[in-house]
Protein backbone atom coordinates (compact mmCIF):
# COMPACT_ATOMS: atom_id res chain seq x y z
CA UNK A 1 0.00 0.00 0.00
CA UNK A 2 1.87 3.62 -0.92
CA UNK A 3 2.03 5.61 1.38
CA UNK A 4 -0.73 8.09 -0.09
CA UNK A 5 -3.51 5.49 0.19
CA UNK A 6 -2.44 4.98 3.77
CA UNK A 7 -2.65 9.03 4.50
CA UNK A 8 -6.37 8.71 2.33
CA UNK A 9 -7.37 5.52 4.69
CA UNK A 10 -6.17 7.47 8.03
CA UNK A 11 -8.21 10.21 6.87
CA UNK A 12 -11.50 8.44 7.36
CA UNK A 13 -10.41 8.01 10.88
CA UNK A 14 -11.80 11.25 13.17
CA UNK A 15 -9.68 10.87 15.81
CA UNK A 16 -7.43 13.93 15.59
CA UNK A 17 -4.46 14.56 13.23
CA UNK A 18 -1.81 13.65 15.66
CA UNK A 19 -3.14 9.63 15.97
CA UNK A 20 -2.95 9.95 11.95
CA UNK A 21 0.65 11.58 11.92
CA UNK A 22 1.85 9.06 14.59
CA UNK A 23 0.61 6.01 12.25
CA UNK A 24 2.46 7.86 9.05
CA UNK A 25 5.36 8.21 11.15
CA UNK A 26 5.20 4.32 12.56
CA UNK A 27 4.44 3.31 8.58
CA UNK A 28 7.79 5.25 7.63
CA UNK A 29 10.29 3.78 10.83
CA UNK A 30 8.48 0.38 9.78
CA UNK A 31 9.52 0.23 6.14
CA UNK A 32 12.99 1.50 7.03
CA UNK A 33 12.97 -2.00 9.35
CA UNK A 34 12.84 0.37 12.83
CA UNK A 35 10.67 -1.79 14.43
CA UNK A 36 10.62 -0.45 18.00
CA UNK A 37 10.43 3.16 16.69
CA UNK A 38 7.38 1.85 15.05
CA UNK A 39 5.49 0.50 17.48
CA UNK A 40 5.95 3.21 19.86
CA UNK A 41 4.68 5.50 17.37
CA UNK A 42 1.58 2.95 16.61
CA UNK A 43 1.41 2.44 20.83
CA UNK A 44 0.88 5.93 21.12
CA UNK A 45 -2.05 6.21 18.46
CA UNK A 46 -3.69 4.16 19.65
CA UNK A 47 -3.60 5.95 22.85
CA UNK A 48 -5.09 8.79 21.02
CA UNK A 49 -7.74 6.69 19.00
CA UNK A 50 -8.31 3.32 20.92
CA UNK A 51 -10.68 2.90 17.73
CA UNK A 52 -7.87 3.16 14.85
CA UNK A 53 -8.16 -0.30 13.27
CA UNK A 54 -5.01 -0.09 11.44
CA UNK A 55 -2.93 1.08 13.61
CA UNK A 56 -3.58 -2.31 15.51
CA UNK A 57 -3.14 -4.13 12.00
CA UNK A 58 0.17 -2.68 11.74
CA UNK A 59 1.12 -3.53 15.09
CA UNK A 60 0.00 -7.03 14.25
CA UNK A 61 2.63 -7.34 11.47
CA UNK A 62 5.39 -5.99 12.86
CA UNK A 63 4.84 -8.09 16.08
CA UNK A 64 4.34 -11.30 13.47
CA UNK A 65 7.88 -10.54 11.48
CA UNK A 66 9.68 -10.38 15.08
CA UNK A 67 8.84 -13.46 16.20
CA UNK A 68 6.13 -11.57 19.20
CA UNK A 69 3.36 -13.98 18.53
CA UNK A 70 0.99 -13.18 21.40
CA UNK A 71 1.54 -9.44 20.81
CA UNK A 72 0.90 -9.74 17.45
CA UNK A 73 -2.34 -12.45 18.04
CA UNK A 74 -3.53 -9.62 20.71
CA UNK A 75 -2.72 -6.42 17.93
CA UNK A 76 -5.16 -8.69 14.91
CA UNK A 77 -7.56 -9.31 17.71
CA UNK A 78 -8.37 -6.01 18.08
CA UNK A 79 -7.95 -5.10 14.39
CA UNK A 80 -10.59 -7.65 13.74
CA UNK A 81 -12.92 -6.21 16.33
CA UNK A 82 -13.04 -2.48 14.93
CA UNK A 83 -13.16 -4.01 11.36
CA UNK A 84 -14.64 -7.09 11.01
CA UNK A 85 -14.51 -7.26 7.19
CA UNK A 86 -10.81 -6.94 6.74
CA UNK A 87 -9.88 -10.57 5.14
CA UNK A 88 -6.12 -9.56 5.79
CA UNK A 89 -6.54 -9.40 9.85
CA UNK A 90 -8.39 -12.40 9.98
CA UNK A 91 -5.80 -14.26 7.71
CA UNK A 92 -2.61 -12.92 9.64
CA UNK A 93 -4.56 -13.51 12.79
CA UNK A 94 -4.91 -17.21 11.80
CA UNK A 95 -1.46 -17.49 10.46
CA UNK A 96 -0.33 -16.09 14.09
CA UNK A 97 -2.58 -18.90 16.04
CA UNK A 98 -1.11 -21.58 13.18
CA UNK A 99 2.50 -20.52 14.01
CA UNK A 100 1.66 -20.57 17.83
CA UNK A 101 -0.13 -24.31 17.55
CA UNK A 102 -3.42 -22.93 18.34
CA UNK A 103 -5.52 -24.97 16.12
CA UNK A 104 -8.70 -23.97 16.60
CA UNK A 105 -8.22 -20.62 17.35
CA UNK A 106 -6.93 -20.68 13.57
CA UNK A 107 -8.97 -22.31 12.25
CA UNK A 108 -11.72 -19.58 13.43
CA UNK A 109 -10.11 -16.58 11.60
CA UNK A 110 -9.23 -18.63 8.86
CA UNK A 111 -12.86 -19.30 8.42
CA UNK A 112 -13.71 -15.76 8.68
CA UNK A 113 -11.02 -15.20 6.15
CA UNK A 114 -12.47 -17.77 3.86
CA UNK A 115 -16.19 -16.56 3.98
CA UNK A 116 -14.22 -12.95 3.32
CA UNK A 117 -12.54 -14.06 0.32
CA UNK A 118 -13.84 -17.71 -0.82
CA UNK A 119 -11.19 -17.73 -3.58
CA UNK A 120 -8.26 -17.27 -1.68
CA UNK A 121 -5.84 -20.63 -2.06
CA UNK A 122 -3.51 -20.09 1.26
CA UNK A 123 -6.76 -19.04 3.69
CA UNK A 124 -8.05 -22.67 2.59
CA UNK A 125 -5.02 -24.66 2.68
CA UNK A 126 -4.34 -23.53 6.04
CA UNK A 127 -7.17 -24.15 7.50
CA UNK A 128 -7.44 -27.66 6.35
CA UNK A 129 -4.06 -28.21 7.46
CA UNK A 130 -5.24 -26.74 11.12
CA UNK A 131 -8.15 -28.72 11.08
CA UNK A 132 -6.16 -31.43 9.84
CA UNK A 133 -4.16 -31.00 13.11
CA UNK A 134 -6.90 -31.15 15.41
CA UNK A 135 -7.90 -34.33 13.58
CA UNK A 136 -11.56 -32.78 12.62
CA UNK A 137 -11.25 -34.27 9.38
CA UNK A 138 -14.46 -33.67 7.76
CA UNK A 139 -13.81 -29.86 8.07
CA UNK A 140 -9.78 -30.28 6.60
CA UNK A 141 -11.58 -32.01 3.66
CA UNK A 142 -13.67 -29.76 3.24
CA UNK A 143 -11.36 -26.64 2.93
CA UNK A 144 -8.86 -29.10 1.21
CA UNK A 145 -11.18 -29.62 -1.62
CA UNK A 146 -12.53 -25.97 -1.90
CA UNK A 147 -8.18 -25.57 -2.21
CA UNK A 148 -8.25 -27.68 -5.00
CA UNK A 149 -11.24 -26.15 -6.84
CA UNK A 150 -9.41 -23.32 -6.89
CA UNK A 151 -6.76 -24.00 -8.14
CA UNK A 152 -6.11 -27.67 -9.51
CA UNK A 153 -2.52 -27.90 -10.25
CA UNK A 154 -1.00 -27.26 -6.36
CA UNK A 155 0.93 -30.59 -5.32
CA UNK A 156 0.88 -29.73 -1.96
CA UNK A 157 -3.09 -29.85 -1.63
CA UNK A 158 -2.79 -33.30 -3.57
CA UNK A 159 -0.18 -34.63 -0.46
CA UNK A 160 -2.45 -33.08 2.31
CA UNK A 161 -5.77 -34.59 0.58
CA UNK A 162 -4.00 -37.62 0.54
CA UNK A 163 -3.18 -37.80 3.97
CA UNK A 164 -6.90 -36.53 5.09
CA UNK A 165 -8.63 -39.31 3.37
CA UNK A 166 -5.54 -41.87 4.99
CA UNK A 167 -6.91 -40.96 8.27
CA UNK A 168 -10.44 -41.45 6.99
CA UNK A 169 -9.48 -44.85 5.74
CA UNK A 170 -10.48 -43.87 2.46
CA UNK A 171 -7.47 -45.51 0.87
CA UNK A 172 -8.92 -45.58 -2.57
CA UNK A 173 -8.62 -41.73 -2.63
CA UNK A 174 -5.89 -41.41 -0.23
CA UNK A 175 -4.25 -43.45 -3.42
CA UNK A 176 -4.90 -41.47 -5.97
CA UNK A 177 -3.99 -38.10 -4.69
CA UNK A 178 -0.83 -39.79 -4.07
CA UNK A 179 -0.27 -40.81 -7.25
CA UNK A 180 -1.31 -37.10 -8.58
CA UNK A 181 1.86 -36.11 -6.23
CA UNK A 182 4.30 -38.41 -7.53
CA UNK A 183 3.38 -37.22 -11.18
CA UNK A 184 5.09 -34.09 -10.09
CA UNK A 185 7.07 -35.37 -7.88
CA UNK A 186 8.47 -38.27 -9.40
CA UNK A 187 11.23 -39.10 -6.59
CA UNK A 188 9.05 -37.61 -3.30
CA UNK A 189 10.20 -40.29 -1.31
CA UNK A 190 7.60 -39.24 1.90
CA UNK A 191 5.10 -39.68 -0.79
CA UNK A 192 6.48 -42.99 -2.11
CA UNK A 193 5.95 -44.17 1.26
CA UNK A 194 2.99 -43.17 2.03
CA UNK A 195 1.11 -44.52 -0.98
CA UNK A 196 2.82 -47.49 -0.01
CA UNK A 197 1.15 -47.86 2.73
CA UNK A 198 -2.17 -46.88 1.23
CA UNK A 199 -1.35 -49.80 -1.09
CA UNK A 200 -0.44 -52.69 2.08
CA UNK A 201 -4.01 -51.29 3.70
CA UNK A 202 -5.68 -52.63 0.52
CA UNK A 203 -3.80 -55.92 0.67
CA UNK A 204 -1.65 -54.49 -2.67
CA UNK A 205 1.21 -56.03 -1.20
CA UNK A 206 3.62 -56.24 -3.73
CA UNK A 207 3.18 -52.85 -5.02
CA UNK A 208 3.94 -51.25 -1.72
CA UNK A 209 7.36 -53.43 -1.34
CA UNK A 210 8.29 -52.18 -4.58
CA UNK A 211 7.75 -48.96 -4.01
CA UNK A 212 9.47 -49.31 0.07
CA UNK A 213 12.16 -51.09 -1.97
CA UNK A 214 12.26 -47.51 -4.38
CA UNK A 215 12.21 -45.72 -1.75
CA UNK A 216 15.56 -47.61 0.09
CA UNK A 217 17.76 -46.97 -2.91
CA UNK A 218 17.45 -43.54 -2.95
CA UNK A 219 17.59 -42.94 0.71
CA UNK A 220 19.62 -45.94 1.97
CA UNK A 221 19.40 -44.27 5.63
CA UNK A 222 15.48 -43.78 5.53
CA UNK A 223 14.36 -45.98 8.96
CA UNK A 224 10.81 -45.08 8.21
CA UNK A 225 10.81 -47.36 4.55
CA UNK A 226 12.85 -49.86 6.17
CA UNK A 227 10.22 -50.30 9.32
CA UNK A 228 7.38 -50.33 6.78
CA UNK A 229 8.98 -52.58 4.56
CA UNK A 230 9.34 -54.57 7.69
CA UNK A 231 5.43 -54.81 7.80
CA UNK A 232 5.21 -55.40 3.87
CA UNK A 233 7.28 -58.83 4.43
CA UNK A 234 5.39 -59.41 7.55
CA UNK A 235 2.04 -59.06 5.43
CA UNK A 236 3.61 -61.84 2.19
CA UNK A 237 4.80 -64.16 5.52
CA UNK A 238 8.22 -63.54 4.80
CA UNK A 239 9.36 -63.80 8.61
CA UNK A 240 13.37 -63.61 8.01
CA UNK A 241 13.16 -60.30 5.09
CA UNK A 242 10.69 -58.99 8.05
CA UNK A 243 13.43 -59.14 11.16
CA UNK A 244 16.38 -57.92 8.25
CA UNK A 245 14.05 -55.00 7.41
CA UNK A 246 13.12 -54.00 10.95
CA UNK A 247 16.59 -54.74 12.01
CA UNK A 248 18.12 -52.29 9.66
CA UNK A 249 15.40 -49.68 10.57
CA UNK A 250 17.08 -49.69 14.22
CA UNK A 251 20.80 -49.80 12.97
CA UNK A 252 19.47 -46.59 11.52
CA UNK A 253 17.31 -45.23 14.44
CA UNK A 254 17.52 -47.24 17.99
CA UNK A 255 15.22 -45.19 19.34
CA UNK A 256 12.22 -46.29 16.77
CA UNK A 257 9.78 -47.96 19.10
CA UNK A 258 7.82 -48.82 16.32
CA UNK A 259 10.38 -51.08 14.88
CA UNK A 260 10.79 -52.51 17.99
CA UNK A 261 7.72 -53.38 18.36
CA UNK A 262 7.70 -54.68 14.60
CA UNK A 263 11.03 -56.76 15.03
CA UNK A 264 8.89 -58.51 18.08
CA UNK A 265 6.60 -59.73 15.57
CA UNK A 266 8.39 -60.93 13.11
CA UNK A 267 10.49 -63.10 15.75
CA UNK A 268 7.20 -64.66 16.63
CA UNK A 269 6.92 -65.32 13.40
CA UNK A 270 10.32 -66.47 12.55
CA UNK A 271 9.95 -69.18 15.46
CA UNK A 272 6.85 -70.55 14.59
CA UNK A 273 7.22 -74.69 14.89
CA UNK A 274 5.20 -77.08 12.66
CA UNK A 275 2.82 -77.28 15.73
CA UNK A 276 2.41 -73.60 16.43
CA UNK A 277 4.16 -73.29 19.08
CA UNK A 278 7.05 -70.74 19.16
CA UNK A 279 10.93 -71.62 20.30
CA UNK A 280 12.13 -70.93 23.15
CA UNK A 281 14.79 -68.61 21.35
CA UNK A 282 12.78 -66.42 19.09
CA UNK A 283 10.38 -66.34 22.28
CA UNK A 284 12.67 -64.86 24.04
CA UNK A 285 13.96 -62.02 21.20
CA UNK A 286 10.28 -60.88 20.86
CA UNK A 287 9.76 -60.39 24.51
CA UNK A 288 13.08 -58.72 24.66
CA UNK A 289 12.08 -56.12 21.63
CA UNK A 290 8.98 -55.43 22.95
CA UNK A 291 10.32 -54.34 26.68
CA UNK A 292 12.64 -52.36 24.79
CA UNK A 293 9.65 -50.42 22.79
CA UNK A 294 7.89 -49.92 26.33
CA UNK A 295 10.68 -48.84 27.63
CA UNK A 296 11.54 -46.13 25.23
CA UNK A 297 7.26 -45.45 24.94
CA UNK A 298 5.94 -46.11 27.95
CA UNK A 299 2.88 -44.60 26.90
CA UNK A 300 2.56 -45.74 23.57
CA UNK A 301 -1.12 -46.39 22.11
CA UNK A 302 -0.05 -50.30 21.68
CA UNK A 303 1.20 -50.21 25.47
CA UNK A 304 -1.43 -52.45 26.63
CA UNK A 305 -1.27 -55.07 24.04
CA UNK A 306 2.06 -55.28 24.21
CA UNK A 307 2.23 -55.93 28.25
CA UNK A 308 -0.52 -58.93 27.06
CA UNK A 309 1.93 -60.18 24.57
CA UNK A 310 4.57 -60.07 27.01
CA UNK A 311 3.10 -61.74 29.92
CA UNK A 312 1.73 -64.61 27.13
CA UNK A 313 5.25 -65.13 25.49
CA UNK A 314 6.80 -64.90 29.23
CA UNK A 315 5.24 -67.85 30.35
Amino acid sequence: MSLLSITLLSGCHRSGNKARDLYIDAVMHAELQENEQAIAKLNSAVQLNKKYSLAYSLLGDIYMEIKEYEKSAAAYERATKLFPWSFDDYYNLGRVYQIMEKFARAIKAYSRACELNPDHLEAHVNNAQCAYMIEDYDNALKYGLRAEQIDPNVPKIYKMLGNIYDEKADYEQAIRYYKRVLERETRNTDIMISLAMAYARTNRKEPAKELLLSVVELEPDNSLAYRNLGYCYLKLDSADKAVESYTRALRIDDMDWESYNGLGVAYIFQGRQPDGSIDEAHRSKAVEQWNMSLRIRPDQPSAEKLERWIKGYSQ
